[in-house]
């Protein structure tokens, strides 16, 4: 089992100088102490992930200060974008980190993202798999047909060329099993997570997937789970420590998704046992939340599952100084689980 960190803050409550340390110190530990990847997400317009607006930036200043750890991007959400653009960005982050970056793509879901890219909403799935294959050419030195400025076809290679042959690529997916299958059809890995799936849902939907890859390229392929974690001695100390941190977390991400579906607004007595009830069963059943012993369990239970890599989100709201310390309880984790 691979442990990598992952990043997705909310930055509604943000009130430290430094909005990045936490980020940029979480590498260096990741890469001094043998973790696997450090990923970063895409995120717009909210204060829910907008801390993290370009996974191409963040990864670039993460290859900058690191030497070992792969840097990867969870996600690029595909359609806001040119193909073109994400293979020159991505290029750049694998010449700086010397062949260690890795894209994981999104086709999106809230509308007001695509205040970048209006027209691709309706198709965002469609043209999600289209970017992916133009970016692997491009990634590979091939040209793809653009249009240049006065209308005329062109063909068009980006720059500068990757260290890496082939991109790594996965595909997020919140649970959808033809996602799922999907990314195995087409030789990607699978990011994904316990928001909204029960485990047994999520095992089944692995099969699937490892099916798919199988029968298209003779590959298992990779999945790897998003998991919110916080370590310490005790687990009844640890509730209560992340509790209001976690809590306002869920808080905030209940917001975008309502803002997002139409379904407009609950009352406050609607939110606040939707939240309490997700908090409870995070950290008593999903969260690598609590004492290394407890967080073995679930690490166990995730390998079960047929998960390769626990991506393990750190940076829910706790102060820096304070998930900095608890990363030596998760490469105690690590370690007895490697």
């Amino acid at each position: 089992m691979d442990f990598s960190l992952f990043y997705f803050a909310d930055d509604s409550g943000t009130v430290e100088d430094d909005r990045y340390r936490l980020l940029l110190d979480g590498a260096r530990f990741a890469d001094e102490h043998g973790f696997h990847a450090v990923w970063t997400p895409e995120r717009h317009f909210h204060p829910f992930g907008g801390t993290y607006p370009n996974p191409s930036v963040t990864s670039a200043a993460i290859a900058a200060v690191t030497e070992r750890v792969k840097i990867r991007a969870g996600s690029v959400v595909a359609p806001l974008h040119h193909p073109l653009r994400i293979a020159e960005e991505w290029a750049v982050v694998d010449n700086i980190s010397r062949g260690r970056a890795g894209v994981s793509f999104a086709s999106g879901w809230h509308a007001v993202d695509f205040a970048l890219n209006p027209p691709a909403y309706a198709d965002r799935r469609k043209v999600m798999y289209e970017r992916i294959e133009q970016v692997r050419a491009l990634w590979r030195g091939e040209p793809i047909d653009a249009e240049d400025g006065k209308g005329v076809p062109a063909k068009v290679r980006s720059y500068p060329p990757p260290v890496q042959a082939e991109v790594p690529v996965w595909i997020t997916s919140v649970g959808d099993v033809e996602t799922f299958r999907s990314a195995g059809r087409i030789r990607a890995g699978l990011l994904t997570h316990l928001i909204g799936q029960s485990a047994d849902q999520l095992a089944e939907k692995v099969v699937e997937y490892r099916k798919a890859a199988a029968e298209a390229h003779g590959w298992p392929g990779h999945v790897v789970v998003m998991v919110h974690t916080f370590l310490g001695e005790d687990n009844d100390a640890v509730r209560e420590q992340v509790r209001p941190s976690l809590t306002a977390y869920m808080r905030s991400s209940l917001g975008l998704i309502l803002s997002s579906d139409g379904s407009g607004d609950l009352e406050p007595d609607e939110v606040d046992f939707l939240v309490e009830r997700t908090f409870e069963h995070y950290f008593d059943n999903v969260g690598l939340l609590g004492s290394v012993d407890k967080a073995e369990k679930v690490a166990a239970r995730l390998a079960d599952l047929g998960v390769d890599e626990i991506a393990c989100l750190i940076d829910f709201g706790l102060p820096t100084e304070e998930v900095l310390s608890g990363l030596a309880y998760l490469d105690r984790l690590r370690r007895s689980c490697g």
